[in-house]
């Protein structure tokens, strides 16, 4: 599986941004998906998790209430749609497939990982 994400940029505080993340193959539906985020000299963090179907998701604290994961099976793609952007949510984006059963905040669960796509919120 590749994936490629998108839709990365600079944007003012407050405002909105939509990230995708499309991947080839025809497995995209049996997989989890994920997106994580990592700042300059901070770790890689879980950022939100969407199941195969799309039925569940879990979000981090960080996230919750600002930011919507959400899928197309048919299109193979993954969308992180991000409201109400802070300072601190300024980091690469990637996105991630999954294959465990339940959806999982650990980068490890994770084994193909997009390229990373740049947000950054000015203040």
């Amino acid at each position: 599986v590749q994936l490629q994400a998108s839709g990365g940029g600079l944007v003012q505080a407050g405002g909105p941004l939509r990230l995708s993340c499309a991947a080839s193959g025809r497995t995209f539906s049996t997989y989890n998906m994920g997106w994580f985020r990592q700042a300059p000299g901070k770790e890689r963090e879980f950022v939100a998790a969407i199941s195969r179907s799309g039925d569940r998701t879990l979000y981090a604290d960080s996230v919750k209430g600002r930011f919507t994961i959400s899928r197309d099976n048919a299109k193979n793609t993954v969308y992180l749609q991000m409201n109400s952007l802070k300072p601190e949510d300024t980091a690469v984006y990637y996105c991630a497939t999954d294959g465990s059963l339940s959806l999982s905040v650990v980068a490890g669960a994770y084994y193909f990982w997009g390229q990373g796509t740049q947000v950054t919120v000015s203040s």
